[in-house]
């Protein structure tokens, strides 16, 4: 568990729509990026979702990249990835680059590094990848379609590529398609893939992991659903498990399996787990695309506000969104508006504060009229 979690950093280059492109979230708790269709706010995720992939397992490069993932097919120029993050205390700087070799059919690893507080935990160049442990130096080779960080062994739970795996691992990187979420599970997991389809083992890894943190997603979500009475796990089989949420009010029960629920409704239990999960694991950091879809207007400002403050103790939420009552809870220092006037051009991207606004925001929006 850390005290605090955010980062300071994140730069990409040569990825789909992101060429030179740095997220300017140093400071900022929540941050909303805003922009029309096709301006980059969901590669966004999707760039920080390959650093999640690579800690969970996933070092192929042809697994996590393609040849057309580079910005208007440019394979002269690496594809690259930077991040800083404020983490247990010291700043952790991870580096991950591609290139597209001549004549070849995938791209392959051309640098990679890590460094904690400026001192080099491995650094790698192409193939040749040199650790740093306890003042000494190793250096060994490792195949060129290979991500090194999954595949270097931590020592201990102290060490920083543990610690970095387990921050990267452990992102929530959502973008939740709740006709696809169902209440069956027959494992447990604390990270959930972005679509949450596995939202029963995620919450059954929860509960195991920390039991008091149901009490916390059962307050927040009284607040959105007051007749709500419990949600159960049982057993249905010797491994397998089935949510059902129950309700109650002066006129009875009801029960439904988790599936019954309306999208929105599953949304907003994923909201409380979001908010469950912040209590249990220290500072957490979410990214949600359109986490205001299948709500109501009127449920919108509480959710993003609720989980604005709920990682403001140390963890971080960037959100996308279209929805006007969620761009009007964020202040215009921390939305960002993402911009690019065709297919052609990189994103830019620029706090809202330094775009020139004439009348109603929320008119300049629905016009279309938002440009540098």
């Amino acid at each position: 568990m850390y005290d605090r979690l955010v980062i300071r950093r994140f730069y990409v280059h040569n990825f789909r729509c992101l060429e030179n492109f740095t997220l300017p979230i140093e400071g900022r708790s929540s941050t909303l990026l805003i922009g029309q269709n096709g301006t980059g706010k969901t590669t966004v995720g999707f760039a920080l979702e390959i650093l999640q992939r690579i800690a969970r397992g996933t070092n192929r490069v042809d697994e996590l990249v393609k040849p057309k993932d580079l910005s208007r097919g440019r394979v002269d120029v690496p594809m690259r990835f930077e991040i800083e993050v404020e983490l247990a205390g010291n700043i952790y700087a991870f580096i991950l680059a591609f290139e597209f070799p001549k004549g070849s059919k995938e791209l392959r690893v051309l640098d990679e590094q890590l460094t904690v507080a400026g001192e080099p935990v491995y650094t790698r160049d192409r193939a040749q990848i040199s650790l740093t442990r306890t003042g000494q130096e190793a250096k060994f080779l490792i195949d060129w379609q290979l991500v090194a960080l999954p595949i270097i062994q931590e020592q201990s739970k102290d060490d920083p590529l543990y610690i970095l795996k387990q921050w990267f691992a452990r992102m929530l990187i959502l973008r939740p398609i709740p006709s696809l979420i169902w209440g069956d599970s027959i494992q447990e997991t604390l990270q959930p893939n972005p679509q949450v389809t596995d939202f029963s083992a995620w919450f059954a890894g929860l509960m195991a992991y920390a039991p008091a943190a149901y009490s916390r997603i059962d307050y927040y979500l009284k607040q959105v659903m007051p007749d709500l009475k419990d949600i159960k796990n049982p057993l249905t089989g010797t491994h397998s498990r089935s949510l059902i949420v129950q309700f109650s009010n002066g006129q009875g029960n009801l029960s439904l399996p988790f599936e019954d629920l309306s999208d929105g409704e599953k949304c907003f239990i994923i909201w409380a787990l979001v908010l469950g999960a912040s209590e249990v694991y220290g500072p957490v950091f979410c990214f949600w695309d359109e986490p205001d879809n299948y709500l109501a207007p009127s449920e919108v400002g509480h959710f993003v506000i609720a989980l604005g403050k709920a990682l403001q103790s140390g963890g971080q939420f960037i959100a996308t969104s279209h929805n006007l009552e969620a761009i009007r809870r964020f202040s215009e220092e921390n939305t960002l508006v993402l911009y690019r006037s065709n297919h052609l051009e990189p994103t830019i991207v620029r706090p809202l504060d330094e775009f020139p606004v004439n009348g109603d925001l929320a008119g300049v929006l629905v016009r279309g009229d938002l440009v540098p």
